[in-house]
């Protein structure tokens, strides 16, 4: 059988391969339940506060998940520090359950200490053209290679190609960045109302982007492949229109898809919530892979695949609420049914749930969904 790899890079290369390949997402709060429920540990070493000190102490870690469930594919590194001003999170204000920080982009949010969630959002500095000209954009115009993980990126990269797996470096990028610089209602009402601001923002960072990227790939190494992380919708729709965003942010997310591509890398593309309005312009910006299409959100894969299927290759699209319900015959039924009619359609898929694996999922649930399709993996 093709080591991981090969087989994928067949599939993004859409020729015949061996099997469908294996991904998922577990939350780092569900692996540490799954450790009490058999989940395996390995011993690490790490330095922590106590009593004023800096002392080492040995913890019980989780193991790896992609190398306990021999997921085809191996996240190594990519993410860099693309805030104007870098290095920056001031604490605002803390209890005993979370804190406030305030980002180099001069956005405050709010994180749990205590379980995963998505922060919350409370106040952002950067609301104007003028704030973003006079506080930030000039910070952004050099490559800086100390905004870089180089050297943990090149050591990951060693590791994983050493263990044959399909390596991706991944990030954020200019929808996500916006979010996190001017807040949601900044953002809106601007790419209405000032969308020559969007545009410089977009261009200053697509530029900062491709910049460090290769710094990156020159310096750390060239993996098998890209993912972009965008989240352009919720459960109901896009948070803009298609108009709006074929305007304004897809051909930035093209130039840097075509910027990949230059170094012979395919791209998936991770955007939460509904993604069907957006389908057209994903596969005209040239993305080459698509992850999650949620299911909650009104997404349908076997029918993205009917359409689409010489297009994109999917990496997701199972119902996590499926492997929620512990309900074995029910999560037999799914899983053989999602596996035939995604091979029915002919249909280039790696085996993922549709966003992430919570805590509602048990771990003796989860194997026994990859147990299922491991009897109808092969092509």
């Amino acid at each position: 059988m093709m080591a991981p790899a090969e087989n994928l890079r067949r599939l993004f290369a859409r020729q015949p391969a061996d099997y469908v390949p294996l991904f998922d997402s577990p939350w780092g709060d569900t692996l540490r339940k799954w450790v009490t429920q058999g989940y395996p540990t390995v011993k690490n070493k790490r330095k922590v506060a106590e009593n004023g000190q800096e002392v080492e102490k040995e913890f019980d870690d989780p193991v790896n998940p992609t190398e306990h469930f021999g997921f085809d594919m191996a996240g190594v590194g990519g993410w860099f520090d693309m805030m104007p001003l870098k290095g920056v999170s001031e604490l605002v204000e803390e209890t005993d359950e979370w804190r406030v920080t305030r980002n180099g982009a001069g956005a405050a949010f709010k994180y749990w200490k205590n379980k995963s969630g998505t922060p919350e959002h409370v106040d952002f500095r950067m609301t104007s053209r003028e704030v973003w000209e006079r506080d930030y954009r000039p910070h952004l115009l050099q490559v800086d290679r100390t905004r870089v993980g180089i050297e943990g990126a090149r050591k990951a990269l060693e590791e994983w190609r050493g263990k044959q797996r399909w390596t991706y470096y991944g990030h954020l990028f200019i929808w996500e960045c916006m979010r996190q610089s001017l807040g949601d209602v900044c953002l809106y009402q601007s790419l209405l109302l000032d969308p020559g601001w969007i545009h410089d923002y977009a261009r200053v960072y697509t530029d900062f982007y491709k910049g460090h990227y290769k710094l990156l790939f020159h310096e750390a190494g060239v993996p098998d492949g890209m993912w972009m992380y965008e989240d352009l919708g919720y459960n109901k729709g896009l948070f803009a229109s298609p108009k709006v965003l074929a305007e304004l942010i897809f051909p930035y997310f093209k130039e840097v898809v075509d910027f990949f591509h230059s170094y012979g890398l395919p791209v998936v593309l991770h955007t939460c919530g509904s993604t069907r309005e957006a389908l057209p312009m994903i596969v005209e910006a040239g993305f080459d892979g698509l992850n999650p299409m949620e299911v909650a959100a009104g997404n349908d894969t076997l029918e993205y695949a009917e359409k689409y299927g010489d297009k994109l290759l999917f990496v997701g699209g199972f119902d996590k609420r499926i492997l929620e319900s512990g309900d074995r015959r029910l999560i037999r039924r799914e899983v053989t049914k999602f596996m035939k009619g995604m091979k029915a359609r002919g249909a280039r898929f790696v085996f993922a749930s549709d966003h992430s694996i919570s805590t509602n999922t048990d771990y003796a649930d989860f194997l026994y969904a990859h147990r299922v399709y491991r009897e109808h993996r092969l092509y």
